[in-house]
């Protein structure tokens, strides 16, 4: 477990390396001066109460040990206290001193506190950050075997229990081993014969607790997998409420939803079970520690006091009571950490997710289009049939390719290995004859403008939808985008204008004032390059018009590929390829189409009816 736990500090700690420092050093601290506020208990005990009656003189420093010296004249001036003032002036001398040590304690511990804050936030926050980046990252294939929820709740969810479990634990990981070492060597000094009998019974709980924390972590990660898939099934329920409303099911998903919370329910009780037992169980085999040391160093007393005196045994128990809580508390951190890695391993899966999509290490550059784009021999399959088999497609620049066919047989799969969303398996597609696995997916990209059926728009206002991934735009370019893409009049007539919020995913538009929206978006980006995924035929005949009156302002002197289901809109394609099962069966000019009577006149002659 500790492995793991150390390993990963290793990824994230070293940017916070003198905060832990400063962490170690006020730990330190705050651990001396407990030991010392403690040794103060032994002269009141002895002298106080009589139970020493050795006069001591002041001894110079030099004349022996250190610690001689240091004993010798402590016990000197208690007892000069003693004879000059009482010992009520004395007891409370002695009382103030502890205030101060306690003071300098509690404020060693709260500056190793405030600096374990800085590395407990800041790593959750570079966490955080890794996830988002790694996910933005991946390519889109990853997250087809992928449930969005799973992810969500990965990033959520199990960040959470990495911060809650791990960098909780995080202070008392760096705390409690410093005051344990630090009690054990005092410990030693009072009576090693005594402490080599606790060291005897401290591994026996240490794997008692152990086999504990192992099945804790197994609990944990079944835990942390059934939240991932009971976060899927809300977001699949939120998105398709419209369809669970409209087939009466609201009653089944109702049933689905409690019998994953049911599961995730028995799992999480198994889980915290084991959990809470970590303090009980703590604390019961402390006290019988602790009861078998009272047991052994009495009779170590009874026997011979010159080994050790009552006074100096209490003391140790003392010192002996202080290693418990840190002692229990580094057991109940053990229980965390083995939660927290269990979380970890699930954000690992995305972490150390392989992207097979990687830039070339010497990429040739890429800043426009002189001559066209090339499929050759293309295939693709996502399973073991080919959704692309054996393509060859010129698109020359300037013109306008059609992709038509029946649903399924590859047409947005061909788009989409243009922008490199997925790599052909074999064959090549090409950019002024160099293959665009030579370029970077950036300068690749840049090149390119997407308008998709399905208009992604962002929760956020319509100005900033409009220059996303556009930096640099001014406000006369946004202007003049909308206007060419008709959605400038409606945007003016909103609330807000420019401003307007439109909601989660565009919900506050209609479905054509979205795609115009996407269409100004790509006039602002104004690209060589346009990919067009049927981005009419979900709009009613009105919002058609105007959507497809702004895509021939857009497609105007760009080489555009278009996919589309509503024949009409593609009439005017240079050229119209009609895909069957992955392969081109026909291609040409609408009319050539037409008058050859094959496939695509089909296509035609059922629409029109």
């Amino acid at each position: 477990m500790f492995k793991d736990f150390f390993a990963m500090l290793r990824r994230f700690i070293p940017p916070y390396k003198w905060y832990i420092v400063f962490n170690v050093f006020f730990n330190i601290m705050a651990a001396f001066f407990t030991l010392f506020s403690f040794a103060l208990l032994i002269p009141i005990l002895e002298m106080l109460f009589g139970l020493n009656h050795t006069v001591y003189q002041f001894m110079p420093w030099g004349t022996g040990s250190v610690k001689a010296v240091v004993v010798n004249d402590f016990y000197y001036y208690v007892q000069c206290i003693i004879s000059t003032y009482g010992k009520s002036v004395a007891l409370a001398a002695i009382a103030l001193a502890l205030v101060v040590l306690a003071g300098v304690k509690t404020g060693s511990a709260y500056l190793a506190a405030f600096n374990m804050i800085t590395i407990r936030t800041g790593v959750v926050r570079d966490l955080r950050n890794k996830i988002y980046a790694k996910i933005v990252s991946l390519p889109i294939g990853f997250f087809s075997n992928e449930r969005k929820g799973d992810v969500m709740a990965r990033m959520s969810g199990d960040v959470t229990e990495v911060e809650n479990s791990i960098m909780a634990s995080l202070d008392m990981m760096f705390k409690n081993p410093i005051m344990i070492i630090v009690c054990l060597g005092m410990m030693i000094a009072l009576s090693w014969q005594l402490t080599l009998f606790v060291l005897v019974l401290l591994p026996l709980a240490g794997t008692i607790m152990g086999r504990v924390g192992k099945m804790l972590k197994r609990k944990s990660l079944n835990v942390q997998n059934q939240w991932g898939v009971l976060l899927s099934n809300i977001e699949e329920t939120i998105g398709g409420l419209r369809i669970i409303k409209a087939f009466n099911a609201e009653e089944k998903v109702k049933r689905r939803f409690g019998r994953e919370n049911e599961d995730f329910r028995l799992m999480s009780r198994g889980m915290n079970r084991r959990y809470e037992l970590a303090h009980p169980m703590s604390e019961f085999l402390g006290t019988f520690t602790i009861g078998i040391v009272l047991w052994f160093g009495g009779t170590l007393i009874l026997a011979d006091q010159s080994t050790i005196s009552a006074p100096t045994f209490i003391y140790y128990m003392v010192v002996f009571y202080s290693i418990i809580n840190p002692a229990k508390d580094f057991s109940k951190a053990s229980y965390s950490i083995q939660r927290g890695l269990a979380s970890m391993q699930r954000i690992d899966m995305i972490l150390k997710a392989q992207n097979n999509l990687a830039d070339p290490e010497h990429p040739v550059p890429l800043t426009q289009m002189r001559q066209g784009i090339k499929y050759e021999g293309v295939r693709f399959r996502y399973g073991e049939k080919w959704v692309i088999d054996g393509v060859d497609l010129d698109i020359p620049r300037g013109k306008t390719v059609a992709l038509v066919g029946q649903s399924g047989s590859g047409k947005t799969t061909l788009a989409d290995l243009l922008p490199r969303f997925y790599d052909v398996q074999e064959g090549s597609i090409m950019i002024d004859g160099t293959d665009i696995r030579q370029f970077t997916k950036h300068d690749l990209r840049a090149l390119m403008g997407n308008v998709n059926q399905e208009a992604i728009l962002f929760n956020d206002t319509i100005y900033n939808n409009i220059t996303f991934g556009v930096d640099s735009a001014t406000d006369e370019e946004v202007v003049n985008a909308a206007k060419i893409a008709n959605a400038y009049d409606f945007i003016m007539a909103t609330e807000k204008g420019f401003d307007t919020n439109i909601g989660d995913r565009g919900a506050n538009l209609s479905g054509g004032q979205r795609q115009r929206l996407s269409i100004a978006r790509a006039i602002l980006k104004n690209p060589p390059i346009l990919i067009l995924d049927e981005a009419t035929s979900a709009l009613d005949t009105e919002s058609e018009h105007l959507v497809q009156e702004a895509l021939d302002h857009l497609m105007s002197g760009r080489t555009t590929l278009v996919i589309a289901h509503r024949l009409s809109t593609i009439k005017n394609a240079d050229t119209i390829c009609v895909l069957q099962e992955g392969k081109i069966v026909e291609r040409g000019t609408h009319d050539e189409l037409i008058a050859r009577g094959g496939v695509y006149k089909h296509l035609v002659d059922m629409q029109k009816f």
